[in-house]
C-alpha cells in the first residue's frame, strides 16, 4: 500500500515558502510511489489536532498558483516539541496521527527551531517502532541555517530591504536641506545580521546611503556611533542608518526588548528604530524620522528575487526525492560553486549538523568600524537578489487564488 505524504509550515513566513509547497505537492503528483499529499493546518500543531488538508481536493492551477502567493497558504505556528524523554506524550500523538492515516513521508518546512523540531521528529520513528521518514526543508529570512549557502526566502526580502533603502535614501536626501536629516530603518535579525548587511546592495558607490548599517554580530557603541552619524551629516546633508533588531549594548542586553517571550523562549523584539531615533534627538538635535519594515520584508512577494523562488521551488521538489532515495533526517540545502559565474546546486545535509546551530555574519564581511559592510559581503548577497518574477495583477493588484483547504476526516480522539 503507498505511503501518504504529510507537510507542514513552520515559524515566521516568507514570500517564496509557498512556492516550496506548491513544488512539493507538484513533485509527489507526478510520483506514483507517494498516495495524497496532506497539509497541517497550522504547523506541527495541526499534526498533534490531527487537521490536514486534503491538496488532492485542489486544482492544479492553485497549486501552481502558490509561486506567486506570500504567506503560508496551509498556517504556520511557531511550537516547541519538548524533548522525549520528558514529554513522551506529543511524539505518541504524531505517531497516532501518522498510523490514523498511513503517512510514511513527513516534511518539515521552517528555519532553525524547525530543523530541530525534524530532527527529533526523524528519530522517534525507531523509538516509538514506526517507519516514518522525516525530511526538513529550509526556510529563513534571517538567512541563519548552518551549512546552507543561503536559505530560501532571504534574497527576496534582502531585495526588499535594498529597495526600499535605496528609495527611501532618494527621499531623505531630497528634502534634508530643510527637513529631515536621518532616516533610521529596522530590519528583522535576532543574532545574525545578514538582513541589514542587504541594505548595503543599495549602492552604487562606497559615498552612498545606506552610511550606517548597525549588525547583532557587533556590540553597539553610543559615542562612536552618534559622531559618525554627526560626521556624515556633516559631508552629505543627510543620513541613512539601518539597524537589525537584535543590537545589543555592552551588557549583553537587546536594545530593545520586551517582556513577552514566544513558544521557543525568545524575547519578543522590536522598537530599536525609536530608541536610535530618540538618542539622535536627545544628543545631536537632529531631526529623523524612522520606519520598521517588519512584515513587509518578509511578504514582498511583488518583488520577489526569482533566484530566490527558483531555489524555494528546487528544495521542495528534492525533499521529494529525496524521500522517495530512504532518506531520512535530512535537509536540502543550496551549494555555491566556486568560480566568477553564479551557479548553485542541491545536495541533502544531515539535521544532526544543523538542529540548534547558527549561522552568523563572518567578520571578513564585517567593516573595522562595525557599522558597515565589506565588499566581500557585497560578493556574497548580489547573487542573491538577482531577477525578477513579477506575480499576476488584476485591478492593480496582485492576484492570488481562493484554496479549498478540505480538511482529511478525522480518525482519532481530540488532543488536549
Amino acid at each position: 500500500m503507498k505511503k501518504n505524504a504529510l507537510y507542514a509550515q513552520s515559524g515566521g513566513v516568507t514570500a517564496v515558502i509557498n512556492a516550496t509547497a506548491g513544488a512539493l505537492i507538484l513533485e509527489a503528483r507526478k510520483n506514483k510511489n507517494i498516495g495524497k499529499v496532506f497539509a497541517a493546518e497550522n504547523g506541527i500543531l495541526g499534526v498533534l489536532r490531527e487537521e490536514l488538508i486534503d491538496t488532492s481536493k485542489e486544482s492544479l492551477s492553485s497549486i501552481e498558483s502558490l509561486s506567486y502567493r506570500p504567506g503560508g497558504v496551509f498556517g504556520s505556528c511557531r511550537f516547541k516539541l519538548k524533548d522525549l524523554e520528558i514529554n513522551e506524550e506529543e511524539y505518541e500523538r504524531l505517531i497516532e496521527v501518522f498510523k490514523a492515516h498511513n503517512i510514511g513521508y513527513f516534511f518539515y518546512n521552517g528555519g532553525n527551531d524547525s530543523a530541530d523540531t525534524a530532527f527529533k521528529v526523524s528519530q522517534i520513528g525507531k523509538k516509538l517502532n514506526y517507519p516514518i521518514q522525516c525530511i526538513a526543508i529550509p526556510k529563513t529570512v534571517d538567512n541563519d541555517l548552518v551549512l546552507t549557502d543561503c536559505c530560501p526566502g532571504f534574497g527576496s526580502a534582502a531585495k526588499y530591504i535594498a529597495t526600499s533603502t535605496l528609495e527611501a535614501s532618494l527621499d531623505v536626501q531630497s528634502m534634508s536641506e530643510t527637513s529631515t536629516k536621518v532616516f533610521i530603518l529596522e530590519v528583522m535579525g535576532r543574532h545574525a545580521g545578514w538582513m541589514a548587511a542587504s541594505s548595503a546592495l543599495a549602492r552604487t558607490s562606497n559615498e552612498d546611503a545606506p552610511h550606517i548599517i548597525l549588525l547583532p554580530e557587533v556590540t553597539f557603541n553610543q559615542k562612536d556611533f552618534l559622531a559618525l552619524v554627526k560626521h556624515v551629516v556633516a559631508k552629505h546633508g543627510y543620513c541613512v542608518v539601518v539597524v537589525s533588531e537584535g543590537v545589543k549594548n555592552s551588557k549583553g542586553k537587546f536594545l530593545a526588548e520586551s517582556d513577552r517571550r514566544d513558544a521557543f523562549g525568545h524575547s519578543q523584539l522590536g522598537g530599536v528604530a525609536p530608541f536610535i531615533s530618540e538618542l539622535i534627538n536627545n544628543k545631536l538635535k537632529i531631526k529623523n524620522h524612522w520606519a520598521v519594515a517588519d512584515y513587509l520584508q518578509r511578504s514582498a512577494r511583488h518583488i520577489a528575487s526569482k533566484v530566490d523562488l527558483e531555489q524555494a521551488q528546487a528544495v521542495g521538489s528534492f525533499a521529494i526525492k529525496y524521500a522517495l532515495a530512504g532518506m531520512n533526517g535530512v535537509m536540502p540545502i543550496i551549494v555555491r560553486s566556486k568560480g566568477p559565474k553564479y551557479k548553485w546546486s542541491i545536495e541533502a545535509a544531515p539535521l544532526s549538523k544543523i538542529a540548534n546551530l547558527e549561522k552568523k555574519l563572518p567578520k571578513s564581511f564585517i567593516s573595522k568600524n562595525g557599522m558597515n559592510v565589506t565588499q566581500k559581503a557585497i560578493d556574497y548577497l548580489m547573487p542573491l537578489i538577482q531577477g525578477e518574477s513579477h506575480p499576476p495583477y488584476k485591478n492593480g493588484i496582485p492576484l492570488t487564488k481562493e484554496f479549498k483547504l478540505i480538511k482529511a476526516e478525522k480518525k482519532l480522539s481530540k488532543w488536549k
